[in-house]
């Protein structure tokens, strides 16, 4: 039997870590692991357009699964294109393993032709970037940086010369044990003490919940309950907090909505739960703040903190909610569900208004039509920018959907490419890409990907011919827009002539109908929806601190724009609050 090589090696490691497919695109350094996986069928080659396209894929397979993914650049440019994927998936905490190779050996540092340093490159969105410089370091190597990934929930980039990928790999070993799940941590018995006395000693407690109560919506129910607590919560930590959530006040931060910044601020003990919201702008300063996270370099970098408790939210929860006070006053939590009930019934009425003889086409109507037409287990993936405000407001969570943005980042054309990702975890769940024509057509050709893995994503493309958000940072700001115009083509042909359903939607009379068809196709579609560039107009009151990033909502002031079915959420939980 022949000597297996670094790069079957490799593979091997790679298949007994859990990776089932590998994203990328072939290059000369890169052939020996591609042709290992050729050769190896427990685990397969996704040929993409551009590794971006890859390094985002890679990245949303992650988050749907929890499991480590993986993806591949070859040297240079070949894997300097993963790196904002990259950053975008260490930034979600989720786990994957990029393979960046690199030029011969012999040539590093000295200039040869496509030279980079990926090891060093790759540091800053990484937790673990190192070189292999010898077939013996290899298989111990690629072992750590599996456990990086996993154990610390992010990427790790392995940077291996195409010329020992080709040598013999060293002799046969028992293989090591690898990490493949994370752990769950407990506080200490010191935290949850001081956290049962600060709860103990507080009248008002609010819940501002994260993407860190993945998996803990029973224990956080369970803990508002008790504490009579409002719960609010950041964009990542939607699909897991607010469906099934009596306590729900809606959503602080740049998109926020209803009632969420008044309970942070009207509290006299505020508990951030498993979120690392970036906006401190929003946080009060003038209420104790609990922080209960499991990062622990998480704790506090964002606002001043009375007590900073490191652990999983539920297990914290377990083991803090039988000991404290129960509460039977009502009275704060049910002031806010007014106020949020309230700022609801205020907004919604902008859109409701005969909406569906419109034209251009609302995009809140697509966005509130959408939702109620998708599955109860769709995947949604999300443009940044103004998809971003759509999926906030009318995407309803239910614990079975799954709504990934590059939400953290705030990179453009990331739904497309996390699509695919999602989408090869399972071709019989429906996946459905929320995006803008500006990030579509800047990763465009990945369409094609799914064309020829006969991939049935259904794209969604909000077609306003426009960088929306882009135009209001800069109305806000006091500058005229430019620069923001885009020249379409008309996306539903485009999508035809590469072998795809498209159709494209100028009357929101057709609307339904064209959703319904695209989700009946058994392949790729595009329901190119031209929307109203104009829909989203500037509330009277938005301070400059507030414009930032991708966002551009001040959360006590719900841009004019509806919530959708969060307002039946909000007049349904009024139903627990006693009428005088």
């Amino acid at each position: 039997m022949a000597k297996q090589n670094v790069a079957e090696q490799f593979v091997d490691i790679l298949v007994r870590a859990g990776v089932q497919r590998l994203y990328g695109v072939v290059g000369d350094s890169l052939n020996p692991v591609v042709d290992a996986i050729r050769r190896n069928p427990a685990i397969d080659w996704i040929q993409v357009r551009h590794e971006e396209t890859a390094a985002f894929a890679a990245g949303a397979e992650a988050q749907v699964t929890g499991r480590l993914a993986a993806c591949a650049g070859s040297c240079g440019p070949g894997n300097l294109h993963l790196i904002n994927g990259l950053y975008d998936a260490h930034r979600s905490m989720a786990p994957v393993l990029a393979l960046a190779s690199h030029i011969p050996s012999s040539e590093i540092g000295l200039g040869y032709f496509q030279e980079t340093h990926p090891d060093q490159l790759f540091r800053e969105c990484s937790h673990y970037s190192e070189l292999i410089s010898h077939p013996k370091q290899m298989p111990r190597l690629l072992h750590t940086a599996v456990q990086h990934a996993v154990g610390r929930g992010g990427v790790s980039v392995v940077a291996l010369p195409g010329d020992i990928a080709d040598q013999p790999a060293p002799e046969k070993t028992a293989g090591s044990a690898l990490v493949t799940s994370r752990p769950t941590v407990r506080p200490g018995d010191a935290e949850i003490d001081a956290l049962v006395r600060m709860i103990d000693g507080a009248e008002r407690v609010t819940l501002f919940c994260g993407s860190g109560t993945a998996g803990a919506h029973p224990e956080v129910m369970q803990f508002a309950e008790r504490l009579k607590a409002p719960v609010g919560h950041a964009l990542r930590g939607k699909e897991w907090i607010q469906y099934d959530n009596p306590f729900d006040v809606g959503m602080s931060g740049l998109l926020g909505y209803g009632a969420a910044y008044e309970a942070t601020h009207e509290c006299d003990l505020l508990i951030l739960l498993g979120t690392d919201f970036p906006y401190n702008a929003f946080l009060p300063d003038d209420v104790r703040i609990v922080q209960v996270d499991v990062r622990p370099e998480h704790l506090g970098r964002r606002s001043r903190l009375d007590l900073a408790v490191w652990g999983d939210v539920r297990e914290t929860l377990r083991c803090v909610t039988p000991r404290i006070r129960e509460r039977t006053d009502r009275r704060f939590l049910d002031k806010m569900l007014k106020k949020h009930a309230d700022a609801l019934e205020g907004v919604v009425k902008a859109y409701t208004r005969k909406v569906e003889k419109r034209t251009p086409i609302h995009p809140e109507y697509v966005a509130s039509v959408l939702d109620e037409l998708a599955d109860d287990d769709a995947v949604f993936t999300v443009d940044t920018g103004m998809c971003n405000v759509w999926a906030a407001r009318y995407l309803t969570p239910n614990g079975c959907r799954r709504i990934i943005g590059s939400f953290s980042h705030g990179s453009m054309a990331n739904a497309l490419p996390q699509a695919i990702g999602a989408q090869f975890t399972d071709r019989g769940r429906q996946v459905v890409s929320l995006s803008g024509d500006g990030g579509f057509s800047m990763l465009m050709g990945d369409f094609l990907t799914l064309v020829q893995y006969e991939l049935p994503v259904k794209i969604v493309l909000f077609d306003n011919s426009s960088l929306g958000m882009v135009e209001l940072e800069m109305l806000v700001a006091g500058l005229p827009s430019y620069g923001t115009g885009n020249k379409n083509p008309d996306f539903a042909a485009v999508a035809r002539a590469a072998g795809a359903y498209g159709v494209r939607v100028e009357k929101p009379k057709h609307l339904a109908g064209a959703l319904k068809d695209a989700f009946k196709h058994k392949g790729p579609a595009l329901v190119d929806v031209v929307t109203d560039p104009n829909a989203l107009s500037i509330p009277p009151k938005i301070s400059a601190e507030m414009v930032t990033g991708f966002a551009l909502s001040a959360s006590k002031i719900v841009l004019d724009g509806g919530v959708g079915r969060m307002l039946q959420m909000a007049r349904s939980n009024l139903r627990n609050v006693p009428r005088p």
